[in-house]
Order: structure tokens, then sequence, then C-alpha cells
């Protein structure tokens, strides 16, 4: 029986809105506390037209501009994990409507990791004090009046956690919609074992807990889709669904990502995300640059 640090709350539900940014079908989350005008944002996007070296802010911008017509307060900036397939707008988000970042503790682990990947020097500190909280599993922090709880869930990446909020939980990669399955586990740090074990707590979570997906590739040609329920998840998912045992799901796991190629932004995207969403330091020309290792990936 798999058991949870804390109870979840379910007669508190927050509204969720969503963003969703096409080219890396990303969704970015604010969820408003029912009982104040407190919010959080969850999974933002920062764009980078690679071929070009350059960023863009435009959904950002797009959830400022929705915060700030609805008179909301912003108090956290989630990341449920360092992703590799977008770059984080967390940093700058902050910077026009305050709140703090918060990733899971394991962040260290994934900063040690790519650390020595990107051959980064002592300058760049591995303690996960670019963000302004650390989670741990089980942590209680409030939105307004709305308790959330941060629960680690990794396997995708070490670093990864779902945040629960009231009856909603944001999953990061963790889960896909049922037709998509679950996330990758090869990744350095990954495990697909460790991701089964994760998302048996998410599916013993109420049956009726909202789930929220950090992406939707829209399989078989379908219109995106962002929501579903731990019920759903549970009774439906292609990979993961009850009656799939451990061993089972770690060989299609294993057999599935050795057929994956590495995402398309994975590079740039580490660089800034292990660094709360900072780009580097600029070099002597006032120029930011980012790594391309090559034959380590």
């Amino acid at each position: 029986m798999t058991t949870l640090p804390f109870k979840t709350d379910m007669n508190t539900k927050p509204e969720v809105i969503a963003f969703f940014d096409e080219p890396t079908n990303t969704f970015t989350y604010v969820v408003k506390d029912p009982g104040s005008n407190a919010c959080a944002v969850v999974d933002s996007v920062m764009e980078i037209d690679y071929a070009a070296g350059r960023l863009s802010l435009n959904g950002a911008d797009k959830v400022i501009d929705y915060i700030r017509n609805q008179n909301l307060e912003l108090q956290w900036i989630i990341e449920t994990h360092v992703h590799a397939d977008h770059l984080s707008a967390a940093p700058y988000i902050q910077e026009q409507l305050g709140g703090k970042i918060g990733i899971g503790a394991e962040i260290t682990t994934v900063q040690n990791t790519f650390g020595k990947i990107f051959n980064e020097g002592t300058e760049f500190c591995r303690d996960g004090s670019q963000f302004d909280h650390l989670f741990n599993d089980g942590d209680e922090y409030m939105v307004g009046e709305m308790r959330c709880h941060a629960l680690h869930t990794p396997g995708h990446t070490p670093a990864c956690m779902t945040h629960i909020m009231g009856d909603a939980g944001f999953v990061g990669d963790t889960l896909f919609m049922p037709d998509g399955g679950s996330a990758r586990a090869d990744f350095p740090g990954g495990d697909a074992k460790i991701l089964y074990r994760s998302i048996q707590r998410i599916l013993s979570l109420p049956d009726e807990l909202r789930l929220f997906m950090c992406h939707d590739y829209m399989p078989n040609g379908r219109n995106v889709e962002y929501q579903t329920t731990v019920i759903q998840e549970r009774e439906n998912n292609i990979h993961v669904h009850q009656g799939v045992s451990e061993t089972d799901f770690v060989a299609m796991r294993e057999k599935r990502d050795a057929t994956l190629g590495m995402p398309r932004l994975i590079l740039p995207s580490l660089q800034v995300n292990m660094r709360a969403g900072h780009l580097p330091k600029a070099d002597t020309n006032d120029v930011v640059y980012l790594k391309l290792p090559l034959n380590l990936l």
C-alpha cells in the first residue's frame, strides 16, 4: 500500500487556467486560491529560436497580462522539474510580478550531473541557491488560504515533484493523458523502476483529484487535452493502468526509451533551467553563449 505524507483537501477547488505553448507542447498554469486573490504559476515557458539564437517572452507576457487583468497576487512560481524541452521564464515573471521560485530539493543532484556535462566552473553553484525555495517530500506551503503540498515523484528526473493544490495535482512530465502514457526515464539520473513507484504514489491519491499535464502530444491526431483524474489514469493509462506490474512497466519503458531521440531543445533548456531560468554569465564581449557538448548525451 502506497502511503502519502499528507492528507489531500478535496473540498478546496482552485481555478486553473491553462496556457499552451504549441512549439514545445507545454502547458503553463495559473492556479488561483478560491478564497483569495492569491495565485501560483506552474511551469512557465520562455521561447527560443534555436537556429537564430533568439529568445522571446510572448507566452510569459500573456500569463503576466492575465494575472494583472484579474488583479491577482502571484505568490509562487513552481517548476515541477528541470525541463529538457523548454526554457523557463520564471525569473522574468518574478521580475514583473514577484513571487518565490520553487523546485524539488533534488535539483542539487541535477545540477551536479549537468554541471559536469557542461563543464561548468566553480562559479556555478550546485546547491540549488538559484531558487528561492527547495521542496522536500511532503512539504506544505500556502497559496493565499489554500494549503498545498509537494510530493516527490522522481524517475523522469531526480528532482521531479507533483504539486497538490486543493483538488488539483500538477504532475510535470511524470504522466501524460491516459492515451499518452508516461514519461521517458532515460535522461541522466532517470530510472524506470523509480518512475513506476512514483506513478503509484500519484495513483494512490483520491479518485476524483484533477490531474493537470505539463505536456500533450495529441496522439492519434486528437485535439489537445491537459486535464484528467486519478481514476481515469488508473483505469485507462496505456502504460501504467491498474494491473500493469513494475516488471512489465520497466521492460516497456526501457524498450520504448531506446527508440527515442533527444528532445530538440534539451541542451539549451538544461543550461538555463538548472539555473532557475537565468542565463549563463555573459562572456567578455557581453554576449551570452550556450554550450553544445558533443557526443555526451
